[in-house]
């Protein structure tokens, strides 16, 4: 097991170094000289400081920040433009939301990213806590759309749609108030109506930068039938008062397991992270003769068995590697929940109900064309008798895992 998962860490390390991948992109600086360039493209979540990038041609990576850029942009994909705007800090976070209808604007000097560019412009701006929108039209100061979440008392939460009402002053032609009242403070609906406006009101198509995510397919439905090669042994502490704990071994056994997962892809860093359920059904059986008594007047030969049924629902997380355009490595941890399935122990002429507890799972597997899988899983020792005080127990497998995607 140890050595599984450091041979997972090993080979995440060296597959994590060769996935820096630098696309074609460009820089404009302080003084307005643009540079073509190879820009590390991490496809960040939160609004980037800074960047890392390379001359075409040369292994050298040297770094630049906001300081000393004004503009940057990552071939089609991507745009972002050095702003100072007033940004509402106010947290959308129940705990510490505040009571306050207005904004609470604080002036910073941030990197925006281009939703839509045209003749008027929906840029965005997020960090680890917030979410926010800017417009700008004809090259005008830059503003924040309004959206607010606040308290009016207690047990009622209010929302400032301010941005609303900036809508229908700035978007004049080809937009209709009843879609404006009708847009949420999102992505996509905030895009379509800055791209109904830049086309009517000067016939020239913006460049919608959202339309990559949108076409993105974020969600795959995997069946996953596979091998277990599964271990089990039981310590008894009070089996005889003579003796110290007794420990039985059973043997280790092979078994079907197959599985259904859901798999959402996260829509940043090109894809690579995902978050996964897979509701598995497993069993375990074996028996082992023994010597009940060992030892004493009465002692006699015994059978013990186990008989372990579950349907095991891990929740987890994964990260890609991608080799080429159908080839791909994935890493993944998780959390096991375990549901048994009317299964028993029986401890020479005892029967003892089995409940298990929960465990981890560690995985490291190819997929190939987005269709087909396989994984190797290991995962560490699970109690299937959590509720009993003298005794314990240790399951543990090793599984290989082949998989279909379905959609």
């Amino acid at each position: 097991m140890k050595k599984i998962i450091l041979l997972a860490c090993i080979s995440s390390v060296s597959l994590f170094n060769a996935q820096i991948k630098f696309e074609k992109g460009y820089f404009i600086n302080n003084s307005g000289k643009k540079s073509e360039v190879l820009i590390k493209n991490l496809d960040w979540k939160n609004n980037p400081t800074e960047f890392e990038y390379k001359i075409e041609g040369s292994a050298d990576i040297k770094r630049e920040n906001i300081a000393n850029i004004q503009e940057f942009g990552i071939g089609s994909e991507s745009k972002y433009v050095r702003k100072k705007v007033m940004i509402d800090y106010s947290s959308e976070q129940l705990s510490d939301m505040s009571y306050e209808r207005k904004p609470q604007f604080e002036e910073k000097t941030v990197f925006l990213k281009y939703i839509i560019d045209g003749k008027a412009d929906l840029l965005y701006y997020e960090n680890s806590e917030i979410q926010k929108f800017f417009f700008n039209i004809n090259n005008s100061e830059t503003k924040q759309l309004i959206y607010k979440s606040y308290y009016i008392d207690t047990n009622q939460i209010a929302h400032n749609e301010d941005y609303k009402k900036q809508l229908a002053e700035i978007l004049n032609c080809g937009v209709e108030n009843k879609k404006i009242d009708a847009a949420k403070y999102k992505t996509k609906d905030l895009a379509n109506l800055f791209m109904r406006y830049n086309s009517c009101s000067d016939g020239n198509v913006a460049i919608n930068y959202n339309q990559p995510a949108e076409k993105a397919d974020l969600f795959n439905l995997n069946i996953r039938p596979g091998i277990n090669f599964s271990s089990f042994e039981v310590t008894n502490s009070l089996y005889s008062p003579y003796s110290s704990a007794e420990t039985t071994k059973f043997d280790r056994k092979t078994s079907f397991r197959i599985g259904i997962e859901a798999e959402f892809i996260l829509p940043f860093n090109k894809n690579k992270w995902a978050l996964f359920v897979e509701p598995t059904y497993q069993y375990y059986k074996t028996e082992k003769e023994s010597i009940a008594y060992a030892g004493q007047y009465f002692e006699t030969k015994s059978t013990r068995e186990v008989d372990y049924k579950s349907i095991e629902v891990p929740f987890g997380v994964r990260y890609y590697f991608f080799l080429n355009n159908k080839s791909k490595i994935f890493l993944n941890a998780a959390y096991i929940m375990d549901l048994e399935l009317n299964s028993k122990l029986k401890m020479d002429f005892t029967e003892i109900k089995i409940d298990s507890g929960s465990n981890l799972a560690f995985g490291v597997g190819y997929k190939y064309n987005d269709r087909f899988l396989v994984e190797l899983r290991a995962t560490t020792q699970r109690n299937l008798l959590q509720n009993y005080l003298y005794m314990t127990s240790k399951y543990q497998t090793i599984s290989l895992i082949l998989g279909y995607t379905l959609f």
